[in-house]
């Protein structure tokens, strides 16, 4: 009997699924699998995976502020985790003068994941706050981050080792991280590090779940930060 390849060689691919013995010509475009009668093995769901997951939620919740016609799936705990602060952007109303991100970061990831963030977000239509584009040579850093703030709409701060390493020394604004987390305006993204690594350091920032590039691209991330801060329901 035919066994299906998604467990060893995975379906990420229309070529891996078109080679599956079992699943071959299966049109979905998640990592998970299915049986070739299509039907999940946890209810209806198209967004629910057969597959037994590692260290990721199930996908299949779609947060309130989400367009019908979005293809960006989330999971159960990132909604729960982004909606106090898409809360925050709602009472806030329509406000085209301001960014709609600060983005924190690590100095040592200014030109590497801090700019390729900044270059997603970009082109998913987030305006950003980020230091190597507003700080011009010679300008008071400190100050400028106080103009970026009071500017922005919502903060990103991206955790990587260079920035935990950056909480140890005391190299990180404690000021840059309270003003935003005070008013549910902060998303943590970790990369290449995890949470548990952020609460020995940061308690506080730890406590607020957000993204993580072991889940999702950074293009993936920008695509679900351009949902967040979105004004197309605002009014006027």
């Amino acid at each position: 009997m035919a066994q299906c390849t998604a467990p060893i060689e995975g379906h990420r691919t229309a070529s891996g699924r078109a080679n599956c013995p079992v699943c071959g010509g299966n049109s979905y475009g998640f990592s998970s699998y299915y049986p070739r009668n299509n039907t999940p093995s946890y209810g209806s769901s198209p967004y629910r995976s057969s597959k037994p997951q590692t260290g990721r939620s199930s996908r299949g919740s779609r947060p309130r502020w989400s367009p019908s016609s979005s293809t960006v799936i989330y999971t159960a705990p990132e909604v729960r985790a982004l909606s106090p602060v898409r809360e925050s952007i709602e009472k806030q109303g329509h406000q085209p003068e301001k960014y709609d991100i600060f983005l924190c970061h690590a100095w040592d990831d200014r030109r590497g994941t801090a700019k390729d963030l900044n270059d997603a977000l970009e082109n998913a239509g987030v305006s950003v706050w980020f230091s190597e584009k507003e700080v011009l040579l010679g300008s008071n850093l400190m100050c400028e981050i106080d103009k970026g703030l009071s500017k922005s709409r919502a903060g990103l701060v991206l955790v990587t080792k260079s920035f935990i390493k950056r909480i140890k020394s005391a190299g990180v604004s404690e000021k840059e991280l309270s003003a935003l987390l005070a008013r549910d305006l902060l998303v943590p993204i970790v990369h290449g590090v995890t949470y548990e690594d952020l609460r020995e350091e940061s308690p506080l920032l730890a406590s607020r779940s957000g993204l993580d590039t072991a889940d999702d691209t950074l293009e993936e991330i920008a695509a679900k930060i351009s949902e967040l801060v979105s004004t197309d329901a605002f009014s006027d």
